[in-house]
């Protein structure tokens, strides 16, 4: 089994080490290897280790270029039914596969790495949807995997993925319509 490296920069060196010299002067004992991974990548502002692992993956992911696939644009045409002139979903569609999409353009509008509340993820939902059902949207995105949320819900972060090719012309085409 090959191991995966995982690249490690930060910004600021300093504000590393203080982090890590907080998280440190908290334990009674020093750290395991697990655990020095854990605080390391809590320096760096994740939320664990498998955080900082998965979100380098998904760089990876994002920056490899698409495979050419086919779009149907009859469906793009369909699905510009559902947005107004200004491009902000107007309606939540009734079949399923035209709500993936439409939740693609919600997703896209939320900040990347990026540590939410509740309130703000709210914010910027309705900041491209009006149909009036906000928590729908956020709920659909946490059960797509789309958007992340602690266990007690104060903090959300937008899981970062490539949109599929429909979403990226639905989004061409609502940039169109709005110009």
């Amino acid at each position: 089994m090959s191991k995966t490296l995982i690249p490690f920069a930060t910004d600021d060196m300093s504000a590393l080490a203080r982090s890590l010299v907080r998280q440190l002067e908290e334990r009674e004992r020093p750290p395991g290897h697990v655990e020095m991974l854990n605080l390391l990548a809590r320096a760096r502002g994740f939320r664990s280790f498998q955080a900082l692992r998965a979100s380098q993956m998904a760089e990876r992911q994002l920056s490899q270029p698409p495979a050419d696939v086919a779009v149907d644009y009859v469906l793009v045409r369909r699905l510009l039914r559902y947005f107004d002139q200004q491009g902000r979903l107007r309606t939540w569609p009734g079949k399923h596969s035209h709500r993936r999409p439409c939740l693609w353009m919600t997703w896209m509008a939320l900040p990347p790495r990026t540590a939410m509340s509740e309130r703000e993820v709210d914010g910027h939902i309705r900041e491209v949807a009006s149909l009036g059902d906000h928590v729908l949207l956020r709920r659909e995105m946490v059960d797509a995997g789309w958007l992340m949320r602690t266990p007690d819900g104060r903090e959300y972060r937008r899981v970062e993925l490539r949109p599929e090719p429909l979403a990226m012309a639905l989004r061409e085409q609502l940039g169109r319509r709005s110009a």
